[in-house]
This record gives structure tokens, sequence and C-alpha cells, in this order.
């Protein structure tokens, strides 16, 4: 996300590359003399969202069949949540090459052929014989998922940047989407007993293929044909490049707070409104699905937002919501306003970590995907810390005390979000119409 423009009389600080946005010969003019979307950049937008939900899909297919893979290995729930972290630490030690990956292959590449290797090894891990070879899959799995994060966050960034509006949001919301079809399948395979090896082995052929044909209609050339480079990049960097690192470790962070607010609805909610507030079972399993079901409306509608009162106001917002809602919930706990609480408490966070991808990534001073890969590396980090902290607070005292992680998260954020740019900068064709005459 690139940032705001300085208020009058005061000095911009001079950016490493700015942004460009290239002319379309598909496109077409409208009556306020903008230049729409062509079809290559349409093409390029539904191929993007294609990528996105093959990336929520594949991993969601194998949640389900959990309980079925540590039946059959005999595994004790420590055995279990060990070989399950192997996932995010894979994640967490192979993130950093993701922005050297997209660099030398390019994010179309990376993001689609990536998920063939995401593809294969959750299909190892279902097939897996022990223990081991469960937690190798799961690592390789995770390892993959980080890189293929940043391709297709970076491609999707291109796009929008061809766009010339916010549109970065609804590529998150189609992965919430498709993360939700894949939990339907792997429910409904579980539920016909189907074999792992039958039911992951189709999801990983009828998904792998889905994003290569994507791949064909991603951008073509490299990922800084958007980006106009400034007359001295190289002093530039290094007048830049101190302040640009503290920035975006600002933003990893309040991303981190995002990922924290939505793992404790995950991990949290059922266990809960079923152990504290003593929830039905049926019942308890609403708090994660309000939270994932208001999450994926703030992001459908959370571009046309960005780009009325721009990101920073946005974030700011959506915390609030979070802090307040999720107080009230924990101050005056019952079943209905708790599960109110988790569903507005998704509803605030919904932006907050495409917005944060989308700052560092137009940071200036930073190489081409390095401020996206650190963020995305913490975001992980925070995905990765949240649930044994609740869980020790909860320990010393009571889960009820472990959730005050998420309305602190969300003051978290508040205090951070000036670190977020104010607007989404239009197209350099939609400048132009707006001038005065």
């Amino acid at each position: 996300m690139t940032s705001a423009a300085p208020p009058p009389n005061r000095q911009a600080e001079p950016p490493s590359r700015s942004v460009r946005f290239l002319p379309m010969a598909s496109g077409t003019t409208g009556d306020t003399g903008t230049t729409r979307p062509g079809r290559t950049e349409r093409r390029a937008r539904i191929a993007v969202a294609a990528v996105f939900l093959t990336n929520g899909a594949v991993f969601a297919n194998l949640l389900p069949r959990y309980p079925e893979i540590k039946a059959s290995l005999d595994l004790s729930n420590a055995q279990l949540g060990t070989a399950v972290a192997a996932f995010p630490l894979g994640a967490l030690l192979a993130g950093l090459t993701a922005s050297a990956l997209v660099r030398r292959f390019r994010s179309s590449r990376v993001a689609s052929f990536g998920m063939v290797v995401v593809a294969v090894g959750i299909l190892l891990a279902g097939l897996a014989p022990s223990w081991g070879l469960l937690a190798g899959a799961l690592f390789v799995a995770g390892a993959a998922d980080a890189v293929v994060d940043v391709g297709q966050n970076a491609h999707a960034l291109r796009v929008q940047r061809r766009y010339g509006r916010s549109i970065f949001n609804s590529f998150h919301a189609t992965w919430s989407a498709g993360s939700v079809l894949g939990g339907l399948m792997g429910s409904a395979a579980a539920g016909l007993a189907l074999p792992l090896g039958l039911h992951l082995g189709v999801s990983a052929a009828v998904f792998v293929t889905v994003a290569l044909v994507a791949y064909r209609f991603l951008l073509p050339g490299a990922d800084d044909a958007e980006r106009e480079p400034a007359a001295s990049p190289a002093r530039l960097r290094s007048r830049a490049g101190g302040r640009a690192l503290l920035v975006v470790l600002v933003l990893g962070v309040i991303a981190s707070a995002g990922a924290l607010v939505e793992d404790s609805g995950a991990s949290w909610a059922a266990v809960y409104l079923s152990g504290s507030l003593g929830a039905a079972a049926a019942v308890a399993g609403l708090g994660f699905v309000a939270l994932q079901a208001l999450e994926f409306l703030g992001r459908v509608v959370g571009d046309r937002l960005v780009d009325r009162f721009g990101q920073r106001a946005v974030a700011r917002g959506g915390a609030a919501i979070v802090v307040v809602a999720m107080g009230l919930a924990l101050a005056f706990p019952t079943v209905p306003g708790t599960i109110v609480g988790f569903g507005l408490a998704g509803l605030g966070v919904a932006t907050l970590i495409p917005a944060a991808m989308h700052a560092a990534d137009e940071l200036p001073g930073l190489p081409t995907g390095a401020g996206l890969t650190v963020v995305s590396w913490l975001l992980r980090i925070g995905f990765l810390v949240a649930p044994p902290v609740v869980g020790l607070v909860a320990d010393a005292t009571s889960l009820r005390a472990g959730l005050l992680v998420v309305p602190l998260a969300g003051l978290v954020i508040i205090a951070g979000a000036a670190a977020l740019p104010t607007r989404t900068p239009r197209r350099a064709d939609q400048a132009e119409s707006t001038k005065p005459s």
C-alpha cells in the first residue's frame, strides 16, 4: 500500500520507487474519463482469486480428518499437537526465503506452481504411516505455503495497482471462501468414510489443476512492471531504508495482533463457550462460525470502505469494534453475547492483515517483496504463539482472563495504525481526469 499524500506545506519524503499504472489496451473510457480495467486485468483478477481459493481449500480439506489420523496412528493429544505445529514451523523457517524466490521466479510462478508442493505435502500427511512422517509432510507443506502466500499476495497487489483502487480485500475473502469449501469437503469425506488417500488425492488433483490453469491468465512480465524507479534509487534507499525497516516491523506487529484475534476465535471460542459458559456442543462452535462469517463479510465490503475512508481509519474503527465487543462480552459473560463478541471481532480485523501486507509491499527503501515477506513471517509468529499465550494465562487464572488478549490486541492495533496509509492512490489516468479544467 502506498503512503498517503502529505498535507499542504509539508515536504514529502521521496520514495525509492513510485507506482505507475500501465495503459490498458483493452480498457474503455467511461463518462467520467477514467479508464476501466481491460480484459487482461479482469482475467488476472479472476486468476489470482482462483489461486487464493485453492490455497484456502487444500489445507482445510485435511483438518476434518485429524481425528481419523490421530486414531489410525494411535497418537496422544500432545503428539498430534506437536505434529500439527510442524506446519507453522516450516512456514517460519522457509518464509524469509519468499522474497528472493519471488524476485528470481516471479510471483505468478511462485504462487501457482508452489501450490503443487503444498497439495503434495497435504496428501503425504494423510498417507503418513507414522508420527515422524506426518510431521515431516506437514513441515514441507507449511514451508511451501509460506512461499505461496507471499507470491499470491504480491501478484494480487500487482493487479490492484493496475486497477488503481482497492480490490485486495476481495482476494482474502476468496481465501476465506476456499477455506470453508475445503472444510465442507473434508467433513463430507469423513462422514462418507472415504479413504484418506482417495479424498486428499482428488482434492489435490482438482485444486492443483485450478492453480495451474490460473497461471495462464496471470499478469506477464516482472513484478516491478507497474513501478517506476526514482532517479537515484541507491541514494534514496540509504536514506529511507532504516525508517522503512522500522515501519515494516510495526506493520508486522499489528498484523500479528490481528492474527491473535483470529486464532483466539479458532482455538478457544468453542472451549470457552462449552467449558466456562456451559453451552451445548452444537452451540459452542458458533463462536468460531460467527467470527469467520463476519470476517468474510468484512472482506467483501472492505475494499469500498478502504477506498472511501482510507486504510488507517478502517483499521482503527475495526480495532475499536474489537475492543468494545470483546470487552463487553468478557465483562458480562453470556452465551449469546460471547458469540456476538467473537463475530464482531472477526468483522473488526477483516481488512487488517491485507492492509498491513499492502502497506509493507509499497514501502520505499526496501527491495521488491521484502516488506511483504517480513510482515507475512511476523504474521505466522502471531499464529504460532497465540494459542500457548492464551493457554498459559488460562492455566494460571481462567480462560476468561486469557481471552483478555483479544481486546488488548485491539488496543495494539489502534496504537500501531499510524503506520498504515490514509488512502489508496488512484491510477494516473484517474488522477488526471479529476483535475479541474
